[in-house]
């Protein structure tokens, strides 16, 4: 049962991880400026910002599940 759980988390973590991704605005900009304009000198937009902490967040759920899933299915 916790097994199934860990296995949605980890499908829906590794989507949302390649969404993300594919949101950031590569050298000439991306699809971040669809929705978030274009960037600053300071660093980047807001949206930016937010776009870098979710895809981290999505990362690290993705890993840690990642990993918990090879600990539990070694033998």
């Amino acid at each position: 049962m916790l097994n199934t759980i860990i296995i949605a988390i980890d499908v829906l973590s590794a989507l949302f991880l390649t969404i993300t991704i594919l949101l950031h605005s590569g050298r000439g900009g991306g699809l971040s400026d669809m929705f978030g304009g274009g960037s600053t000198l300071s660093g980047g937009t807001r949206m930016e910002r937010t776009l870098d902490k979710l895809t981290v967040v999505s990362a690290l759920l993705f890993g840690f599940s990642t990993f918990w899933l090879a600990w539990k299915w070694t033998p």
